[in-house]
Protein backbone atom coordinates (compact mmCIF):
# COMPACT_ATOMS: atom_id res chain seq x y z
CA UNK A 1 0.00 0.00 0.00
CA UNK A 2 1.53 3.22 -1.09
CA UNK A 3 1.34 6.40 0.88
CA UNK A 4 -0.81 9.18 -0.56
CA UNK A 5 1.10 11.86 -2.38
CA UNK A 6 2.00 14.80 -0.20
CA UNK A 7 1.86 18.37 -1.25
CA UNK A 8 5.21 20.10 -1.48
CA UNK A 9 6.09 22.23 1.50
CA UNK A 10 5.01 25.80 1.11
CA UNK A 11 7.99 28.15 1.08
CA UNK A 12 8.09 30.55 4.01
CA UNK A 13 6.72 33.99 3.29
CA UNK A 14 8.25 37.37 4.03
CA UNK A 15 8.51 38.45 7.67
CA UNK A 16 5.28 39.66 9.16
CA UNK A 17 5.16 43.40 9.78
CA UNK A 18 5.52 44.62 13.34
CA UNK A 19 2.11 44.96 14.91
CA UNK A 20 1.04 47.36 17.62
CA UNK A 21 2.79 50.62 18.36
CA UNK A 22 5.61 50.05 15.88
CA UNK A 23 3.43 49.85 12.76
CA UNK A 24 3.18 53.46 11.63
CA UNK A 25 3.69 54.98 8.18
CA UNK A 26 6.50 57.34 7.31
CA UNK A 27 9.06 55.87 9.71
CA UNK A 28 12.45 57.50 8.97
CA UNK A 29 15.35 55.26 7.95
CA UNK A 30 17.35 53.89 10.85
CA UNK A 31 14.56 54.28 13.42
CA UNK A 32 13.69 50.93 15.08
CA UNK A 33 10.36 49.54 14.01
CA UNK A 34 9.21 49.10 17.61
CA UNK A 35 9.22 52.78 18.61
CA UNK A 36 6.02 54.82 18.33
CA UNK A 37 5.70 57.85 16.05
CA UNK A 38 7.82 60.80 17.23
CA UNK A 39 4.70 62.87 17.79
CA UNK A 40 3.73 60.67 20.76
CA UNK A 41 6.68 61.35 23.13
CA UNK A 42 7.13 64.88 21.84
CA UNK A 43 3.50 65.73 22.66
CA UNK A 44 3.99 64.52 26.23
CA UNK A 45 7.19 66.54 26.63
CA UNK A 46 5.64 69.68 25.14
CA UNK A 47 2.73 69.40 27.56
CA UNK A 48 5.23 68.95 30.41
CA UNK A 49 6.87 72.28 29.54
CA UNK A 50 3.45 73.93 29.59
CA UNK A 51 2.78 72.33 32.97
CA UNK A 52 6.01 73.80 34.35
CA UNK A 53 4.84 77.26 33.34
CA UNK A 54 1.52 76.68 35.11
CA UNK A 55 3.33 75.39 38.21
CA UNK A 56 5.47 78.53 38.40
CA UNK A 57 2.44 80.81 38.07
CA UNK A 58 0.54 78.81 40.71
CA UNK A 59 3.46 79.10 43.14
CA UNK A 60 3.41 82.88 42.75
CA UNK A 61 -0.32 82.88 43.49
CA UNK A 62 0.04 80.55 46.52
CA UNK A 63 2.94 82.38 48.17
CA UNK A 64 0.77 83.81 50.97
CA UNK A 65 -1.11 80.64 51.87
CA UNK A 66 2.11 78.60 51.86
CA UNK A 67 3.52 80.58 54.78
CA UNK A 68 0.70 79.66 57.16
CA UNK A 69 -0.12 76.13 56.01
CA UNK A 70 1.94 74.19 53.42
CA UNK A 71 -1.04 71.83 52.93
CA UNK A 72 -3.52 74.59 52.00
CA UNK A 73 -5.48 74.23 48.77
CA UNK A 74 -3.49 76.83 46.76
CA UNK A 75 -0.23 75.04 47.65
CA UNK A 76 -1.74 71.63 46.85
CA UNK A 77 -2.89 72.99 43.47
CA UNK A 78 0.58 74.30 42.64
CA UNK A 79 2.12 71.00 43.76
CA UNK A 80 -0.16 69.01 41.47
CA UNK A 81 0.65 71.25 38.53
CA UNK A 82 4.28 70.37 39.15
CA UNK A 83 3.83 66.66 39.87
CA UNK A 84 1.02 65.78 37.45
CA UNK A 85 1.25 68.27 34.59
CA UNK A 86 5.07 68.47 34.55
CA UNK A 87 6.89 65.49 36.04
CA UNK A 88 4.35 62.71 35.42
CA UNK A 89 3.56 64.03 31.95
CA UNK A 90 7.24 64.09 30.96
CA UNK A 91 8.01 60.71 32.51
CA UNK A 92 5.01 59.11 30.79
CA UNK A 93 6.22 60.44 27.45
CA UNK A 94 9.70 59.08 28.09
CA UNK A 95 8.21 55.67 28.92
CA UNK A 96 6.36 55.59 25.59
CA UNK A 97 9.67 56.16 23.80
CA UNK A 98 12.11 54.24 25.97
CA UNK A 99 10.20 51.09 26.94
CA UNK A 100 9.88 49.72 23.37
CA UNK A 101 13.56 50.46 22.73
CA UNK A 102 14.91 48.65 25.78
CA UNK A 103 12.55 45.66 25.46
CA UNK A 104 12.58 45.45 21.63
CA UNK A 105 8.80 45.09 21.71
CA UNK A 106 6.31 47.67 20.45
CA UNK A 107 3.53 49.28 22.42
CA UNK A 108 0.21 47.54 22.35
CA UNK A 109 -1.34 50.38 20.36
CA UNK A 110 -0.50 53.89 19.25
CA UNK A 111 -4.18 54.74 19.64
CA UNK A 112 -3.94 53.82 23.32
CA UNK A 113 -0.92 56.10 23.61
CA UNK A 114 -2.90 59.04 22.26
CA UNK A 115 -5.83 58.18 24.52
CA UNK A 116 -3.45 58.12 27.48
CA UNK A 117 -2.10 61.52 26.51
CA UNK A 118 -5.56 63.06 26.14
CA UNK A 119 -6.92 61.69 29.42
CA UNK A 120 -3.81 62.48 31.43
CA UNK A 121 -3.68 66.00 30.00
CA UNK A 122 -7.25 66.57 31.12
CA UNK A 123 -6.57 65.09 34.57
CA UNK A 124 -3.35 67.06 35.08
CA UNK A 125 -5.13 70.35 34.47
CA UNK A 126 -8.63 69.73 35.80
CA UNK A 127 -7.58 68.36 39.18
CA UNK A 128 -5.32 71.24 40.32
CA UNK A 129 -7.58 73.83 38.71
CA UNK A 130 -10.57 72.43 40.62
CA UNK A 131 -8.60 72.43 43.88
CA UNK A 132 -7.55 76.05 43.35
CA UNK A 133 -11.09 77.15 42.51
CA UNK A 134 -12.65 74.87 45.17
CA UNK A 135 -14.89 73.24 42.58
CA UNK A 136 -15.29 69.66 43.77
CA UNK A 137 -17.01 68.55 40.56
CA UNK A 138 -13.99 69.58 38.53
CA UNK A 139 -11.69 67.83 41.01
CA UNK A 140 -13.70 64.62 40.73
CA UNK A 141 -13.64 64.80 36.93
CA UNK A 142 -9.88 65.17 37.04
CA UNK A 143 -9.57 62.23 39.41
CA UNK A 144 -11.68 60.05 37.13
CA UNK A 145 -9.60 60.96 34.09
CA UNK A 146 -6.43 60.20 36.04
CA UNK A 147 -7.70 56.72 36.88
CA UNK A 148 -8.55 56.10 33.21
CA UNK A 149 -5.16 57.37 32.06
CA UNK A 150 -3.24 55.14 34.47
CA UNK A 151 -5.28 52.14 33.34
CA UNK A 152 -4.61 52.90 29.66
CA UNK A 153 -0.89 53.35 30.32
CA UNK A 154 -0.68 50.05 32.21
CA UNK A 155 -2.49 48.19 29.41
CA UNK A 156 -0.34 49.77 26.69
CA UNK A 157 2.99 49.13 28.42
CA UNK A 158 2.09 45.62 29.55
CA UNK A 159 3.03 44.18 26.15
CA UNK A 160 6.65 45.41 26.02
CA UNK A 161 7.20 45.03 29.76
CA UNK A 162 6.26 41.35 29.50
CA UNK A 163 9.63 40.69 27.85
CA UNK A 164 11.89 38.42 29.88
CA UNK A 165 15.62 38.55 30.39
CA UNK A 166 16.00 42.32 29.90
CA UNK A 167 17.76 43.03 33.18
CA UNK A 168 17.02 45.17 36.20
CA UNK A 169 16.00 48.15 34.08
CA UNK A 170 12.80 46.44 32.93
CA UNK A 171 12.25 45.16 36.46
CA UNK A 172 12.42 48.72 37.72
CA UNK A 173 9.95 49.90 35.07
CA UNK A 174 7.48 47.19 36.08
CA UNK A 175 7.72 48.22 39.73
CA UNK A 176 7.41 51.89 38.78
CA UNK A 177 4.23 51.20 36.82
CA UNK A 178 2.83 49.42 39.88
CA UNK A 179 3.82 52.45 41.98
CA UNK A 180 1.99 54.71 39.54
CA UNK A 181 -1.15 52.62 39.98
CA UNK A 182 -0.89 52.79 43.79
CA UNK A 183 -0.33 56.55 43.60
CA UNK A 184 -3.47 56.91 41.50
CA UNK A 185 -5.46 54.82 44.00
CA UNK A 186 -4.33 57.09 46.84
CA UNK A 187 -5.21 60.14 44.78
CA UNK A 188 -8.68 58.92 43.86
CA UNK A 189 -9.33 58.11 47.53
CA UNK A 190 -8.27 61.60 48.58
CA UNK A 191 -10.45 63.16 45.89
CA UNK A 192 -13.46 61.24 47.15
CA UNK A 193 -12.66 62.20 50.75
CA UNK A 194 -12.81 65.90 49.90
CA UNK A 195 -16.58 65.51 49.61
CA UNK A 196 -17.14 62.60 52.03
CA UNK A 197 -14.82 63.73 54.88
CA UNK A 198 -14.13 60.15 55.94
CA UNK A 199 -10.78 60.94 57.50
CA UNK A 200 -8.62 63.96 58.21
CA UNK A 201 -6.08 64.73 55.46
CA UNK A 202 -3.36 65.69 57.93
CA UNK A 203 0.25 66.30 57.06
CA UNK A 204 1.55 62.77 57.63
CA UNK A 205 -1.20 61.29 55.43
CA UNK A 206 -0.34 63.70 52.61
CA UNK A 207 3.35 62.80 53.01
CA UNK A 208 2.52 59.09 52.70
CA UNK A 209 0.94 59.83 49.33
CA UNK A 210 3.86 62.05 48.28
CA UNK A 211 6.44 59.37 49.15
CA UNK A 212 4.77 56.84 46.83
CA UNK A 213 4.45 59.30 43.96
CA UNK A 214 7.94 60.78 44.21
CA UNK A 215 9.93 57.58 44.79
CA UNK A 216 7.90 54.52 43.81
CA UNK A 217 6.69 56.09 40.55
CA UNK A 218 8.74 59.07 39.36
CA UNK A 219 12.03 58.41 41.12
CA UNK A 220 12.12 54.68 40.38
CA UNK A 221 11.40 55.32 36.70
CA UNK A 222 14.31 57.73 36.47
CA UNK A 223 16.65 55.42 38.40
CA UNK A 224 15.81 52.49 36.11
CA UNK A 225 15.99 54.45 32.86
CA UNK A 226 19.23 56.20 33.84
CA UNK A 227 21.03 52.85 33.95
CA UNK A 228 20.58 52.70 30.17
CA UNK A 229 20.89 56.39 29.34
CA UNK A 230 24.09 57.18 31.23
CA UNK A 231 26.30 54.69 29.35
CA UNK A 232 25.05 56.16 26.07
CA UNK A 233 25.20 59.87 26.93
CA UNK A 234 28.45 59.68 28.93
CA UNK A 235 30.07 57.06 26.66
CA UNK A 236 30.83 55.21 29.89
CA UNK A 237 31.51 51.53 30.36
CA UNK A 238 31.63 50.56 34.03
CA UNK A 239 33.75 47.41 34.46
CA UNK A 240 32.66 44.50 36.61
CA UNK A 241 29.14 43.43 37.48
CA UNK A 242 28.12 46.93 38.67
CA UNK A 243 25.59 45.97 41.32
CA UNK A 244 24.82 49.52 42.47
CA UNK A 245 22.15 50.06 39.83
CA UNK A 246 20.46 46.74 40.62
CA UNK A 247 20.47 47.52 44.34
CA UNK A 248 18.91 50.93 43.73
CA UNK A 249 16.08 49.42 41.67
CA UNK A 250 15.27 46.92 44.43
CA UNK A 251 15.86 49.00 47.58
CA UNK A 252 13.88 52.10 46.58
CA UNK A 253 10.49 50.35 46.25
CA UNK A 254 11.31 48.24 49.32
CA UNK A 255 11.87 51.37 51.37
CA UNK A 256 8.66 52.96 50.10
CA UNK A 257 6.71 49.83 51.09
CA UNK A 258 7.81 50.43 54.68
CA UNK A 259 7.93 54.22 54.88
CA UNK A 260 4.53 55.02 53.39
CA UNK A 261 2.50 52.70 55.68
CA UNK A 262 4.55 53.92 58.63
CA UNK A 263 3.60 57.53 57.86
CA UNK A 264 0.00 56.59 57.11
CA UNK A 265 -0.51 54.71 60.38
CA UNK A 266 1.88 56.91 62.45
CA UNK A 267 4.09 53.93 63.31
CA UNK A 268 7.46 55.54 63.90
CA UNK A 269 9.68 52.40 63.95
CA UNK A 270 8.22 51.22 60.62
CA UNK A 271 8.64 54.69 59.10
CA UNK A 272 12.27 54.95 60.24
CA UNK A 273 13.06 51.48 58.90
CA UNK A 274 11.57 52.41 55.56
CA UNK A 275 13.51 55.68 55.52
CA UNK A 276 16.78 53.81 56.10
CA UNK A 277 16.10 51.32 53.29
CA UNK A 278 15.01 54.13 50.94
CA UNK A 279 18.15 56.12 51.78
CA UNK A 280 20.26 53.06 50.98
CA UNK A 281 18.58 52.75 47.59
CA UNK A 282 19.14 56.41 46.79
CA UNK A 283 22.76 56.11 47.90
CA UNK A 284 23.19 53.15 45.52
CA UNK A 285 21.77 55.33 42.74
CA UNK A 286 24.31 58.06 43.49
CA UNK A 287 27.07 55.45 43.61
CA UNK A 288 26.07 54.26 40.15
CA UNK A 289 26.13 57.85 38.88
CA UNK A 290 29.60 58.41 40.31
CA UNK A 291 30.86 55.23 38.62
CA UNK A 292 29.50 56.32 35.23
CA UNK A 293 30.97 59.80 35.59
CA UNK A 294 34.35 58.38 36.59
CA UNK A 295 34.51 56.02 33.59
CA UNK A 296 33.06 58.41 31.01
CA UNK A 297 34.89 59.02 27.74
CA UNK A 298 32.96 62.15 26.82
CA UNK A 299 33.98 65.52 28.19
CA UNK A 300 31.77 67.17 30.74
CA UNK A 301 29.11 69.42 29.27
CA UNK A 302 25.69 70.81 29.98
CA UNK A 303 24.14 67.37 30.36
CA UNK A 304 26.65 66.47 33.07
CA UNK A 305 25.87 69.75 34.83
CA UNK A 306 22.14 68.93 34.82
CA UNK A 307 22.69 65.42 36.17
CA UNK A 308 25.21 66.47 38.85
CA UNK A 309 22.95 69.30 40.03
CA UNK A 310 20.02 66.89 40.19
CA UNK A 311 22.09 64.63 42.44
CA UNK A 312 22.82 67.63 44.64
CA UNK A 313 19.09 68.35 45.06
CA UNK A 314 18.56 64.69 45.99
CA UNK A 315 21.14 64.98 48.77
CA UNK A 316 19.64 68.30 49.90
CA UNK A 317 16.18 66.74 50.03
CA UNK A 318 17.45 63.92 52.25
CA UNK A 319 19.05 66.43 54.64
CA UNK A 320 15.89 68.56 54.79
CA UNK A 321 13.73 65.48 55.40
CA UNK A 322 15.93 64.42 58.31
CA UNK A 323 15.80 67.95 59.74
CA UNK A 324 12.00 67.98 59.42
CA UNK A 325 11.69 64.66 61.25
CA UNK A 326 13.84 65.96 64.12
CA UNK A 327 12.23 69.41 64.39
CA UNK A 328 8.56 68.47 63.96
CA UNK A 329 8.04 66.98 67.49
CA UNK A 330 9.17 70.25 69.08
CA UNK A 331 7.84 72.81 66.54
CA UNK A 332 5.14 71.48 64.27
CA UNK A 333 4.92 74.54 62.01
CA UNK A 334 8.68 74.72 61.43
CA UNK A 335 8.78 70.97 60.87
CA UNK A 336 6.03 71.18 58.23
CA UNK A 337 7.90 74.03 56.50
CA UNK A 338 11.05 71.91 56.36
CA UNK A 339 9.02 68.93 55.09
CA UNK A 340 7.60 71.10 52.30
CA UNK A 341 11.14 72.20 51.43
CA UNK A 342 12.26 68.55 51.39
CA UNK A 343 9.44 67.56 49.02
CA UNK A 344 10.41 70.48 46.79
CA UNK A 345 14.05 69.38 46.75
CA UNK A 346 13.10 65.80 45.82
CA UNK A 347 10.84 67.11 43.06
CA UNK A 348 13.71 69.37 41.97
CA UNK A 349 15.95 66.30 41.65
CA UNK A 350 13.51 64.86 39.13
CA UNK A 351 12.81 68.15 37.36
CA UNK A 352 16.50 68.92 36.90
CA UNK A 353 17.16 65.44 35.53
CA UNK A 354 14.11 65.54 33.25
CA UNK A 355 15.12 68.91 31.80
CA UNK A 356 18.71 67.80 31.23
CA UNK A 357 17.76 64.56 29.51
CA UNK A 358 15.15 66.36 27.41
CA UNK A 359 17.97 68.39 25.87
CA UNK A 360 19.45 65.06 24.74
CA UNK A 361 16.38 63.01 23.85
CA UNK A 362 14.31 65.62 22.00
CA UNK A 363 17.10 66.52 19.49
CA UNK A 364 17.78 62.81 19.01
CA UNK A 365 14.14 62.15 18.05
CA UNK A 366 13.87 65.24 15.86
CA UNK A 367 17.18 64.53 14.11
CA UNK A 368 15.83 61.22 12.80
CA UNK A 369 12.68 62.95 11.57
CA UNK A 370 14.64 65.66 9.80
CA UNK A 371 17.01 63.21 8.15
CA UNK A 372 14.04 61.17 7.02
CA UNK A 373 12.68 64.30 5.33
CA UNK A 374 15.94 64.77 3.44
CA UNK A 375 17.44 67.52 5.63
CA UNK A 376 21.15 66.77 5.94
CA UNK A 377 22.66 70.20 6.70
CA UNK A 378 22.22 72.68 9.52
CA UNK A 379 21.33 76.36 8.95
CA UNK A 380 25.07 77.12 8.97
CA UNK A 381 25.72 74.67 6.13
CA UNK A 382 27.48 71.99 8.17
CA UNK A 383 26.28 68.38 8.38
CA UNK A 384 23.24 68.25 10.63
CA UNK A 385 24.00 67.15 14.20
CA UNK A 386 22.06 66.89 17.43
CA UNK A 387 23.58 70.08 18.79
CA UNK A 388 22.40 72.07 15.76
CA UNK A 389 18.74 71.70 16.75
CA UNK A 390 18.82 74.10 19.71
CA UNK A 391 20.70 77.17 20.91
CA UNK A 392 23.28 76.21 23.52
CA UNK A 393 23.27 79.66 25.10
CA UNK A 394 19.53 79.44 25.75
CA UNK A 395 20.07 75.92 27.09
CA UNK A 396 22.59 77.28 29.60
CA UNK A 397 20.08 79.95 30.57
CA UNK A 398 17.42 77.26 31.04
CA UNK A 399 19.77 75.35 33.33
CA UNK A 400 20.39 78.48 35.39
CA UNK A 401 16.68 79.27 35.64
CA UNK A 402 15.69 75.74 36.66
CA UNK A 403 18.46 75.46 39.24
CA UNK A 404 17.90 78.88 40.77
CA UNK A 405 14.12 78.43 40.68
CA UNK A 406 14.21 75.14 42.59
CA UNK A 407 16.63 76.55 45.15
CA UNK A 408 14.47 79.65 45.64
CA UNK A 409 11.29 77.61 46.12
CA UNK A 410 13.06 75.39 48.67
CA UNK A 411 14.31 78.44 50.54
CA UNK A 412 10.89 80.08 50.40
CA UNK A 413 9.19 77.07 51.98
CA UNK A 414 11.92 76.32 54.52
CA UNK A 415 12.45 79.90 55.69
CA UNK A 416 8.79 80.96 55.20
CA UNK A 417 9.70 83.78 52.83
CA UNK A 418 6.83 84.54 50.42
CA UNK A 419 8.90 86.84 48.20
CA UNK A 420 11.56 84.17 47.69
CA UNK A 421 8.87 81.63 46.88
CA UNK A 422 7.35 83.96 44.28
CA UNK A 423 10.75 84.60 42.68
CA UNK A 424 11.34 80.87 42.44
CA UNK A 425 7.96 80.35 40.81
CA UNK A 426 8.70 83.02 38.22
CA UNK A 427 12.04 81.42 37.40
CA UNK A 428 10.43 78.02 36.89
CA UNK A 429 7.80 79.51 34.59
CA UNK A 430 10.50 81.26 32.56
CA UNK A 431 12.51 78.03 32.40
CA UNK A 432 9.56 76.10 30.99
CA UNK A 433 8.97 78.75 28.34
CA UNK A 434 12.66 78.90 27.38
CA UNK A 435 13.05 75.13 27.13
CA UNK A 436 9.92 74.71 25.00
CA UNK A 437 10.91 77.48 22.60
CA UNK A 438 14.56 76.45 22.37
CA UNK A 439 13.86 72.80 21.56
CA UNK A 440 11.12 73.47 19.01
CA UNK A 441 11.88 76.63 17.00
CA UNK A 442 14.92 75.45 15.02
CA UNK A 443 13.45 72.04 14.05
CA UNK A 444 10.20 73.73 13.03
CA UNK A 445 12.05 76.16 10.75
CA UNK A 446 14.01 73.32 9.17
CA UNK A 447 10.84 71.31 8.57
CA UNK A 448 9.22 74.28 6.83
CA UNK A 449 12.10 74.40 4.36
CA UNK A 450 12.17 70.63 3.82
CA UNK A 451 11.11 69.25 0.42
CA UNK A 452 7.80 67.50 0.23
CA UNK A 453 7.90 63.71 0.52
CA UNK A 454 7.90 61.85 -2.79
CA UNK A 455 4.75 59.90 -1.94
CA UNK A 456 2.75 63.07 -1.29
CA UNK A 457 4.00 64.67 -4.50
CA UNK A 458 3.06 61.55 -6.48
CA UNK A 459 -0.45 61.62 -5.08
CA UNK A 460 -0.89 65.28 -6.04
CA UNK A 461 0.36 64.82 -9.61
CA UNK A 462 -1.51 61.59 -10.08
CA UNK A 463 -0.33 58.55 -11.97
CA UNK A 464 2.55 56.20 -11.50
CA UNK A 465 5.81 57.78 -10.36
CA UNK A 466 8.11 54.91 -9.54
CA UNK A 467 8.81 51.73 -7.64
CA UNK A 468 10.84 51.40 -4.47
CA UNK A 469 12.47 47.94 -4.38
CA UNK A 470 12.67 46.02 -1.10
CA UNK A 471 15.46 47.18 1.17
CA UNK A 472 15.43 50.73 -0.24
CA UNK A 473 14.35 53.20 2.42
CA UNK A 474 11.47 55.55 1.88
CA UNK A 475 13.73 58.56 2.40
CA UNK A 476 15.57 57.89 -0.90
CA UNK A 477 13.97 58.89 -4.20
CA UNK A 478 12.35 55.94 -6.03
CA UNK A 479 13.68 54.65 -9.33
CA UNK A 480 11.82 56.27 -12.20
CA UNK A 481 10.49 53.89 -14.80
CA UNK A 482 8.39 54.49 -17.87
CA UNK A 483 5.00 52.90 -18.29
CA UNK A 484 5.22 50.06 -20.90
CA UNK A 485 3.13 50.30 -24.04
CA UNK A 486 -0.21 48.53 -24.17
CA UNK A 487 1.11 45.88 -26.61
CA UNK A 488 3.73 44.79 -24.11
CA UNK A 489 1.17 44.88 -21.29
CA UNK A 490 -1.09 42.54 -23.22
CA UNK A 491 1.74 40.05 -23.83
CA UNK A 492 3.05 39.59 -20.28
CA UNK A 493 4.02 41.77 -17.33
CA UNK A 494 7.69 42.50 -17.94
CA UNK A 495 9.79 42.40 -14.76
CA UNK A 496 11.46 45.69 -14.07
CA UNK A 497 14.18 44.49 -11.68
CA UNK A 498 16.18 41.35 -11.14
CA UNK A 499 18.25 40.32 -8.15
CA UNK A 500 22.00 40.21 -8.59
CA UNK A 501 23.80 38.54 -5.66
CA UNK A 502 26.97 39.93 -4.13
CA UNK A 503 30.03 38.21 -5.57
CA UNK A 504 31.19 36.83 -2.22
CA UNK A 505 27.96 34.89 -1.80
CA UNK A 506 27.70 31.43 -3.35
CA UNK A 507 24.02 31.75 -4.11
CA UNK A 508 22.94 32.03 -7.75
CA UNK A 509 19.63 33.50 -8.89
CA UNK A 510 16.91 31.25 -10.17
CA UNK A 511 16.52 30.88 -13.97
CA UNK A 512 13.34 32.95 -13.92
CA UNK A 513 13.97 35.85 -11.58
CA UNK A 514 11.01 37.48 -9.97
CA UNK A 515 10.44 40.60 -7.99
CA UNK A 516 10.51 40.49 -5.06
CA UNK A 517 13.03 37.62 -4.76
CA UNK A 518 12.31 34.50 -2.77
CA UNK A 519 12.15 34.84 1.00
CA UNK A 520 14.01 34.18 3.21
CA UNK A 521 17.21 34.96 1.31
CA UNK A 522 19.84 32.21 1.36
CA UNK A 523 22.77 32.29 3.73
CA UNK A 524 26.25 33.19 2.61
CA UNK A 525 29.38 31.25 3.44
CA UNK A 526 30.22 33.69 6.26
CA UNK A 527 26.89 33.18 7.99
CA UNK A 528 25.27 36.45 6.91
CA UNK A 529 22.28 36.97 4.67
CA UNK A 530 22.86 37.43 0.98
CA UNK A 531 22.53 41.04 -0.01
CA UNK A 532 20.79 41.96 -3.24
CA UNK A 533 21.24 44.73 -5.73
CA UNK A 534 18.34 45.62 -7.98
CA UNK A 535 19.37 46.59 -11.48
CA UNK A 536 16.81 48.01 -13.90
CA UNK A 537 16.48 46.09 -17.15
CA UNK A 538 17.04 47.82 -20.50
CA UNK A 539 14.15 50.09 -21.55
CA UNK A 540 11.33 48.56 -23.51
CA UNK A 541 12.25 50.49 -26.63
CA UNK A 542 15.55 48.57 -26.91
CA UNK A 543 13.87 45.17 -26.64
CA UNK A 544 10.72 45.53 -28.75
CA UNK A 545 11.91 42.84 -31.17
CA UNK A 546 12.45 40.31 -28.41
CA UNK A 547 9.91 38.57 -26.26
CA UNK A 548 9.42 39.68 -22.72
CA UNK A 549 10.74 36.37 -21.39
CA UNK A 550 14.03 36.65 -23.26
CA UNK A 551 14.44 40.24 -22.16
CA UNK A 552 13.95 39.31 -18.51
CA UNK A 553 16.68 36.66 -18.71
Amino acid sequence: MTAPPQKPARPPGPPRPVQGGGAWPGRPPGVPAVVPPPSVPLSFLAAAALGLIACGVALIWARGAAMTDPTADPVVAATHFGVLATLSMGVAGALHQFTPVVTQRPLRSVTLAWATFATWLGAAWLLPSGIAAQQEGVVEAGGGLAAIAVTLLAVNLSAPLAARGKGHTVTGLRLALAGFAVTACFGVTYVADRRGNWFDLSGHIVLAHAVIGLFAWLGLTYVAVAEKLWPMFFLAHVPGRHRAGRLAVLLIPGGVMLLSPGLLASVDPLAWAGAVVLAAGLAAHLTSLAAHVRHRRRKGGLHLAFVATAAGFLAAGAALALAAALVMPRDHHAGMALAAAAVTAFAGWLLEALTGHAHKVVPFILWSVLRGRGIATSPSGRPLGFGDLYDHRIAVGTYALVTAGIAAVCAGFGATQPATLAIGGGMLAAAGLAAAANLSVTPALLLRKAPRPAAAAAEDRGGFQGIVPPGQQSGRPPLQVAEPPKSAQATAPAPLFRAVPVSRCRWQPSPSPRWPPSWPPPRCGRGGEARHRYRPLPPLSSRTDRSVSSASS
